[in-house]
């Protein structure tokens, strides 16, 4: 029975990926390579440095590992200068109602995500105060597909992972989950694929999934 739910940040609670995109764009233009909306599709779910290596690969020369470290922090400084304009608005109202409402029907619930910069983004859209658990980039070693992720939110969720449902929207946050031992729920892209065990429209979809748990909780 699932009793925790654990969500990926972006592109499921919050869309960032535009920001990411036009990030990645701005090193690639300085580089010379192009860098297509579908390598920044690749990108979903992947870490910095592996997203470093799809934008490289228009590339005719070889780069030193110092010099790849020096691109991934030039790109992340964008990426976090454009973070700071973010506020709760940039949270769907439908998005906040469903997570409160998980919460009320007594649903412990995580964050699962391989951004190292998934704090700023909780602060500045207010969605810390709606999460019991956080897990980001900084605290794991490895990258979705790997479980690492997914199985460090149940376990400070307190829960085993068959009793959690993992919600992401690319196809390797929805490997993690499944590989995790979790429900797999698929949103977004990873949805149209048909990659998940519950393969979700919307995030409200999950209010149909998930009736509440006897005693719920104080909110």
């Amino acid at each position: 029975m699932v009793r925790g739910l654990v969500f990926d940040l972006d592109g499921v609670l919050v869309h960032t990926d535009e920001l990411h995109y036009r990030a990645w764009k701005a090193l690639a233009g300085r580089l010379g390579l192009p860098f297509t909306r579908e390598q920044g599709d690749r990108c979903r779910g992947v870490s910095r440095m592996g997203s470093l290596e799809i934008l490289l690969e228009g590339s005719n020369r070889s780069y030193t590992e110092r010099e790849k470290l020096r691109m991934a922090e030039e790109k992340n400084d964008c990426y976090r200068a454009q973070l700071q304009e973010l506020t709760p608005g940039d949270v769907p109202e439908r998005t906040v109602e469903t997570l409160r409402e998980l919460r009320r029907r007594g649903y412990r619930l995580g964050l699962a995500s391989s951004s190292k910069n998934a704090g700023v983004i909780l602060t500045r859209t207010g969605l810390d105060a709606l999460l019991d658990r956080v897990v980001d980039g900084n605290q794991i070693t490895r990258s979705k597909p790997d479980p690492e992720v997914f199985l460090r939110a149940a376990q400070l969720l307190e829960l085993p992972p068959e009793d959690c449902a993992g919600v992401d929207d690319a196809l390797a946050g929805v490997e993690s989950a499944r590989t995790a031992g979790m429900t797999a729920a698929a949103i977004g892209p990873a949805a149209l694929a048909g990659a998940g065990d519950w393969n979700l429209e919307c995030l409200a979809r999950l209010l149909d999934l998930c009736p509440p748990l006897e005693g719920g909780r104080d909110l």
